[in-house]
């Protein structure tokens, strides 16, 4: 099983307890950043570290300038004897990131858009719909086309032999599996055909195949319908009704991107308010301070541009939520550790001072 599959699979599970797959995304993010607050302690322990730490490193750096090679031997000694990793901080986001990949996979999936592309939450339209899209209704009975329709299977065909019937039969290639016979013209039919060894079959059962019946993605539209494919000679060639597709801007999806914006940017807010009782370098902060304006701002523009489906965003949003009252919780932790390590180090130093006057 791919992991594509497995992240489905859990969706699907936690949709049934759930009562929506949008609630399920939003338990699935929840669980994920769950396991990884211990990490995320780390790495805001490893910021106040830095923030603390950073005037000393720059009168190493300041020192040993003229000499490259000693100030990065004095620099690692310092992180040693502080016990400081300066690379923690990155840990958090390099293990997101393949979780988001996973999960944009799932839901851009034919599977997904098949099973629960269209279901709808709270002001949500479609879980599977980007800011601008093809409209397209899945399981019509019609594709919604343009000129430069491009089209994939699912993973697996039910196939039809001479006296049997097979399910789940994998195919070998589902991206370039199906090709479009002749040119698409509005409201015409288009010609779909698949070679007969693009099912994983052997050769006996290749030459018995009357039929197959499988899941056709319109890759422009997330578009989805269950077309049966006649066996004529060593193809396998179905013919399905088309109307012109339209674009449609979805608003719902805008609504999440600006989401997404507002969040990150009250999240890096929060992060840079939690650091900011530590001594910090003006440069430093500034930079960081300009970063916490700007980068909301190239993401929002990114995912204009990036066809970001609406479940993946309904993801980043939750967990940047989930990132605001994490980084509060943990600070609180922390402000509590630092000042039960600060009483417990005057009280050493209090009962030293009484053993040095006795």
């Amino acid at each position: 099983m791919d992991l594509v599959t497995l992240t489905i699979e859990i969706l699907g599970k936690l949709a049934h307890y759930a009562g929506s797959y949008g609630m399920a995304i939003i338990i699935f993010t929840i669980i994920m950043r769950m396991c990884l607050w211990p990490v995320n302690v780390s790495q805001q322990r490893s910021m106040k570290n830095m923030q603390n730490l950073t005037p000393k490193m720059k009168m190493i750096q300041e020192k040993y300038k003229s000499n490259p090679q000693l100030m990065q031997q004095k620099m690692m000694e310092f992180y040693k004897e502080n016990n400081f990793n300066p690379t923690a901080g990155c840990l958090p986001m390099l293990i997101q990131i393949p979780i988001f990949i996973m999960l944009y996979s799932a839901l851009m999936s034919p599977q997904f858009i098949q099973m629960a592309g269209n279901t709808h939450f709270g002001f949500i339209n479609r879980l599977d719909s980007t800011i601008k899209s093809n409209a397209g209704i899945s399981l019509d009975g019609k594709f919604s086309v343009s000129k430069n329709a491009k089209f994939q299977t699912g993973k697996n065909a039910t196939v039809y032999l001479d006296n049997e019937k097979l399910e789940n039969i994998k195919i070998i290639k589902p991206q370039n599996a199906v090709t479009i016979q002749g040119d698409i013209a509005d409201n015409q039919p288009i010609d779909l055909k698949m070679a007969l060894d693009e099912l994983n079959l052997k050769f006996e059962q290749l030459n018995k195949i009357s039929k197959a019946d499988v899941s056709i993605m319109n890759i422009m539209t997330k578009e989805t319908e269950n077309v049966t494919f006649e066996r004529k000679g060593d193809i396998l060639s179905a013919t399905v009704p088309t109307v012109p597709a339209s674009n449609t801007i979805h608003y719902d999806v805008i609504i999440l991107v600006a989401l997404f914006g507002l969040t990150i940017w009250i999240s890096q807010k929060v992060m840079m308010k939690a650091t900011a009782s530590a001594k910090q370098d003006p440069q430093q902060a500034a930079i960081q301070k300009s970063m916490g304006t700007i980068m909301p701002i190239m993401i929002i523009l990114t995912f204009v541009f990036i066809p970001i489906p609406a479940g993946a965003l309904l993801y980043l949003v939750t967990s940047n939520i989930f990132q605001i009252f994490q980084t509060i919780i943990i600070n609180k932790q922390l402000e509590l550790e630092t000042a039960s390590n600060k009483k417990a180090e005057d009280k050493n130093n209090g009962i030293i001072d009484v053993e040095v006057k006795k």
